[in-house]
């Protein structure tokens, strides 16, 4: 499989896991809403979050992201180089 395959499968899984989230949350029903969100300037994240248990998993989220970004960048970078 190509490297766009590999995205295009892994995207899938994403949006796959991500409508799983969303339907656990819709089942568990709880009354409490929480939100916060990650804007990436560069290779600076921005975390914002209404209590500091979301911040905190968004700052666990921004740093996988980076370091996801970094790793595929490297594997473009080494792939190129062929």
């Amino acid at each position: 499989m190509d490297q766009l395959g590999v995205f295009i499968v892994l995207g899938f899984i994403l949006v796959f896991v991500g409508m799983l989230i969303i339907l656990l949350g819709i089942i568990k029903g709880s009354s409490r809403v929480e939100g916060g969100g990650v804007v990436v300037i560069g290779p600076i994240p921005i975390v914002f979050g209404t209590s500091i248990k979301v911040t905190k998993m968004l700052m666990i989220l921004a740093i996988v992201l980076m370091l996801l970004t970094i790793f595929l960048f490297i594997i473009t970078q080494s792939a190129s180089l062929r």
